[in-house]
């Protein structure tokens, strides 16, 4: 039966959409696959054969019902999928049907939770988690990859209440939680011994960003939120500011900057992605910070009543009574002294939040309060008529620059490796900093991209309308800069695809950009990553088909391009090892290959200078050679002319 690759729902033979949520079960290349990075957990109980040694069958069967509906619960509390019960073995992936940016630590707060119902439950249990490339949306399960057999293997050598970890679930998560160096696992399968952890305790706190890096560049930005907080000052006004940008892109940074230079009373609150009971988390938060402060105010009795019942999770008030309590609050403490209420991350926050902070900016009065918060992009997708957007955009070149050098301190770059930088960020700060921080930790001149970014980037791409992702992805194989027509030759079924595109425009994940070819319209990533991110979701035997494709329609196209042999060669090229990396050697994939190569053994006509002529002719015949004879190499009888 055909899997959803986007909700996990199993769907009858011959279905093109999915019964769950209506996402198509066939993208435009006939593919259901897709590349992941998920976070995967087994949990097995300890001691199991003794235990049914010792206890009566119908009161064991009893207590493994008890334990499978107990997992199964903290899974999904975390966001998780249980994918499979095996014996008495729960298997469960973090990253379905959506990622996000936390999947790992989602994991890893789900298995202490798990740990500790297990020693409620009165039995021991063994726990592995580790993060890795899945492919999903086959037939036969909802994940298959070497992610998931490690973390199997992680589960089998841990000790009986010992939750073990893999390297790259630790280093996304290394800064809220405590694990311990185990000696490397020599697990079944693997060539060389696997470096483990063992996971002593996750922290319960929200991460808060780093704001320790210069401030670089925004004088604009900060002088309209500091003229913002001067009109809250001077005409005792409430005023509602959200500043509004892709992660990353420094809203934190900026709003620390502001607070740094006003005297004011300042609380916190934040929006969280997931979890129960946390509609009014954020209102909590600050009622827990002006708690003390709230004994000393002339207070409305109804508001008082309203917010300690609030504080006490009695959830008695509506929602009206809520907002008007909240707002008579606020009102009373800017009344002693002016007071600026952050929020972070409202993209998350659910309609309730949203309302509420609307009726305190349109309805507070006679007190100094500014409302100011910080979302993505996406917030405006729901709510398209929020007020007080500020948009923060990407660092110019040369202030990313100066952010490479603040970072950097003493040490110098290679020009190249500092153009590296600029091009993957693409005037994202926070990507700039992780990537100058793994950059400092390796001591090598390679640039690699975090795997903290990666996720941040492949759960942006998830919660994209699927429509919207597909073309996202058909744009990709084209590179950086792509032309509305070769997606539309990509997705030859879409029928908005200027829609979709003005979309991912709005979305701040593509800007318009030159064209290359007459008559079409050019979209440019908004950095590399983004693209990269997009593609790298591709299963391999889709990126084959699309690229092959793609160069069938640059040969009409772009016969005035000047490099034209190179790039179909090129795109041929990725299409014939994408094949032959999956095994394939059929007669096909031959043809592909040998297209390929008569593409690139073409000379470009216009080298001219002898150096250049002998490189542009070695790197032509040996890419040509490869292509041609690699089936050979792989032990494929193939015979070329």
């Amino acid at each position: 039966m055909p899997i959803c690759a986007s909700c996990g729902r199993e769907n009858p033979e011959g279905a093109s959409f999915c019964n769950a949520c209506a996402v198509p079960l066939v993208d435009a290349s006939g593919s259901r696959e897709r590349r992941k990075v998920v976070t995967c957990l087994f949990c097995d109980l300890a001691g199991s054969t003794a235990l049914g040694e010792s206890v009566d069958p119908e009161a064991l069967r009893g207590l493994l019902a008890r334990y499978f509906e107990r997992m199964k619960a903290i899974v999904e509390k975390h966001g998780g999928v249980v994918e499979k019960f095996i014996g008495d073995a729960v298997m469960a992936v973090f990253g379905l049907p959506a990622v996000h940016e936390d999947d790992a630590l989602r994991a890893l707060r789900a298995a202490v939770e798990m740990r500790a119902a297990l020693g409620e439950l009165g039995i021991e249990g063994r726990i592995g988690v580790n993060t890795g490339e899945v492919v999903t949306g086959t037939e036969e399960r909802l994940v298959t990859g070497d992610g998931v057999n490690v973390a199997a293997r992680l589960e089998q050598a841990a000790k009986p209440g010992e939750i073990l970890i893999g390297k790259a679930t630790l280093r996304l998560t290394r800064d809220v939680v405590e694990a311990e160096p185990v000696e490397p696992l020599a697990l079944k399968g693997k060539r060389a011994p696997v470096p483990a952890w063992r996971l002593v305790s996750v922290s319960t706190e929200v991460v808060e960003r780093r704001t320790d890096s210069p401030l670089v560049g925004r004088e604009l930005e900060l002088r309209a939120l500091t003229e913002a907080w001067e009109r809250v000052r001077t005409a005792r006004s409430c005023e509602l500011v959200t500043v509004v940008g892709a992660a990353g892109v420094g809203k934190s940074r900026l709003v620390a900057e502001l607070l740094a230079g006003i005297d004011a009373a300042v609380v916190r609150g934040r929006c969280l992605a997931y979890g129960t009971g946390i509609t009014y988390w954020p209102v909590v938060e600050v009622l827990k910070q002006l708690e003390p402060r709230m004994r000393g105010l002339v207070l409305d009795p109804g508001a008082s009543e309203t917010l300690g019942g609030l504080l006490a999770n009695e959830g008695a008030a509506s929602t009206d009574e809520l907002a008007w309590a909240f707002r008579k609050l606020l009102e009373a403490v800017a009344g002693e002294q002016p007071l600026v209420a952050v929020f972070d991350d409202i993209q998350w926050g659910e309609e309730a939040f949203l309302d509420l902070l609307e009726h305190v900016a349109y309805l507070a009065s006679d007190a100094p309060i500014l409302l100011l918060s910080m979302g993505r992009p996406d917030l405006l997708e729901r709510r398209p008529g929020w007020g007080g957007v500020l948009r923060l955009q990407p660092l110019p070149a040369e202030d990313a620059e100066r952010l490479i050098g603040a970072r950097l301190g003493e040490r110098e770059l290679e020009p190249e490796v500092r153009e590296r930088i600029l091009a993957t960020a693409g005037g994202n700060p926070l990507f700039v900093q992780e990537m100058v921080a793994m950059l400092q930790e390796s001591g090598s001149g390679a640039v690699a991209v975090p795997p903290t970014i990666q996720a941040l980037l492949a759960a942006r791409l998830d919660q994209l309308d699927p429509a919207e992702r597909t073309v996202l992805e058909r744009a990709a194989v084209e590179g950086e800069i792509f032309h509305r027509g070769a997606v539309q030759a990509l997705t030859p079924g879409e029928s908005q695809l200027t829609t979709r595109l003005t979309s991912l425009v709005r979305k701040e994940l593509v800007r318009p950009d030159k064209a290359q070819f007459p008559g079409e319209d050019a979209y440019r990533f908004r950095h590399l990553l983004i693209r990269d991110a997009a593609y790298d979701a591709l299963a391999k035997a889709t990126r084959a088909e699309l690229h092959e494709r793609f160069a069938d329609w640059l040969e009409e196209h772009g016969r005035d391009l000047v490099e034209l042999d190179e790039l179909i060669g090129y795109h041929l090229e990725q299409a014939y090892r994408h094949r032959t990396e999956l095994g394939h050697g059929d007669t096909q994939t031959l043809a592909t290959g040998e297209r390929a190569a008569e593409r690139l053994a073409v000379l470009p006509a216009d080298v001219v200078n002898a150096a250049e002529w002998w490189l542009a002719a070695e790197r032509a015949v040996w890419s040509a050679l490869v292509v041609v004879l690699e089936p050979v190499w792989q032990g494929s009888v193939a015979v070329v002319v």
